[in-house]
């Protein structure tokens, strides 16, 4: 009977440490994507540094988490909602990790952005930024409490983070047509957008497995997405509205030609 307490209770011991472990990735994970976009928004040098610095902490949790998990489910033989979880949290780190990884992209992004996109106007970066803090914000909630309420309004919460990218996306494609010397700083601003989004599809999948680990249920199979958009797509949209432009601007034009001279009479 001791025997059994004491396995009870280095079980628990040692799924409050998982627990700790994947509450401290996903603080310094909320953390790095916070810190890069100052980085970019506000032309913040330290604040790049500092995020990429964290990333290791967070490659070394990773691999701190996929030990202990191994180790709890080669020794102690959970089942249920035990069982889900921990397998849940070998997938939740990797999904941290890339987070991560993207912050810390976006940060090594910031001197570029900050030289060459002067001109260029941020709002519509700083919402989408705004959107993705604040569901990775709930995501930790959710993960930390093991909440599936919370879980859930992550995974909705996605659909106006894809909307966002897409607006964004269009706004910088029509600044690059606008003036050629915006291409490399768009570029840069459209790879900070991409890594953005992707990173709100990491909270998503947070969510999922959180969902999952609590309930013992899936959420539904198709995410509440917004618009995908391509290159092509969005470039054949902002052209057609160029053309347009410029086709009611000369037909202005040709409006406000004075009227030809009469020939004056023999």
């Amino acid at each position: 009977m001791a025997d059994n307490t004491h396995t009870v209770t280095s079980f628990e011991t040692e799924l409050h440490k998982l627990r700790a472990m994947m509450a401290e990735m996903g603080e310094i994970t909320q953390q790095q994507v916070t810190l890069a976009l100052d980085a970019i928004t506000e032309h913040e040098p330290e604040a790049a540094q500092k995020a990429i610095t964290l990333d290791p902490r967070v490659d070394a949790l990773e691999r701190d988490v996929e030990a202990l998990a191994i180790r709890m489910l080669a020794l102690r033989s959970p089942m249920g909602a035990d069982l889900r979880e921990i397998v849940a949290a070998l997938k939740i780190t990797g999904d941290l990790e890339r987070i991560g990884d993207y912050a810390a992209s976006i940060a090594k992004r910031a001197a570029i952005v900050s030289e060459e996109s002067g001109n260029i106007p941020l709002g519509g970066l700083r919402n989408m930024g705004r959107l993705v803090i604040e569901n990775i914000a709930l995501m930790v909630k959710a993960l930390v409490g093991q909440n599936p309420t919370l879980a859930l309004e992550v995974w909705h919460a996605d659909r106006a983070i894809d909307e966002q990218y897409t607006t964004l996306f269009r706004e910088l494609v029509t600044y690059m047509m606008e003036d050629a010397r915006n291409i490399r700083p768009c570029t840069e601003l459209l790879f900070v957008a991409r890594n953005l989004e992707r990173i709100g599809d990491h909270a998503t999948n947070i969510a999922e497995r959180v969902f999952y680990a609590v309930t013992g249920e899936n959420m539904p199979a198709s995410r509440p997405k917004g618009r995908k958009v391509t290159t092509a797509s969005i470039t054949g949209e902002v052209l057609a509205a160029h053309q347009d432009g410029q086709s009611a601007k000369a037909d202005d034009a040709e409006g406000e030609q004075p009227p030809a001279p009469r020939p004056s009479a023999p």
